[in-house]
């Protein structure tokens, strides 16, 4: 089976520099051999995706706003990993926050945008529990907001 790094490039995804903590907390946090990520916003270098989902961003737009978070996460991931993505044996679990307007319910199918990325890179180790919330607020307006905890060697 191929690696992350080979299943990423197949994507043609190129993993960002992490994005800074914005207030009191850390990108990470490791505990034993589980990995604790912060949430990661639909943030990329235009800006990122921003906006209600249901009013000012459509299902489709929304989707990939958390492909966008699951690209965040995977680039801490790698960090958290010292560079070395081989070294996530599980995604355990992701927690998906959608500001979502009051008359749109499909929350889970936009969460999918993150949880299929992380089964694309990382095969069977990928598949993982979810949550997937609709929010009344995200921080800066993003669309979308992302949080991992996985399992290293």
């Amino acid at each position: 089976m191929s690696s992350p790094t080979s299943r990423l490039a197949d994507l043609g995804i190129v993993l960002p520099t992490p994005v800074a903590p914005v207030a009191n907390y850390t990108p990470y946090v490791r505990t034993g051999a589980q990995i604790y990520i912060s949430g990661q916003v639909s943030l990329d270098s235009s800006g990122g995706i921003r906006g209600i989902v249901g009013e000012d961003v459509d299902a489709e737009r929304a989707h990939a706003a958390a492909r966008l978070c699951g690209v965040n996460l995977l680039a801490q991931m790698r960090a958290a990993c010292d560079g070395d993505l081989s070294r996530v044996r599980q995604v355990v679990k992701l927690g998906g926050f959608v500001q979502a307007g009051p008359l749109f319910f499909d929350i889970p199918q936009v969460v999918n945008g993150a949880s299929d990325l992380m089964v694309a890179v990382f095969g069977d180790a990928g598949r993982h529990a979810r949550s997937a919330v609709g929010v009344y607020r995200l921080p800066m307006n993003f669309a979308v907001e992302v949080d991992a905890v996985i399992e290293v060697a």
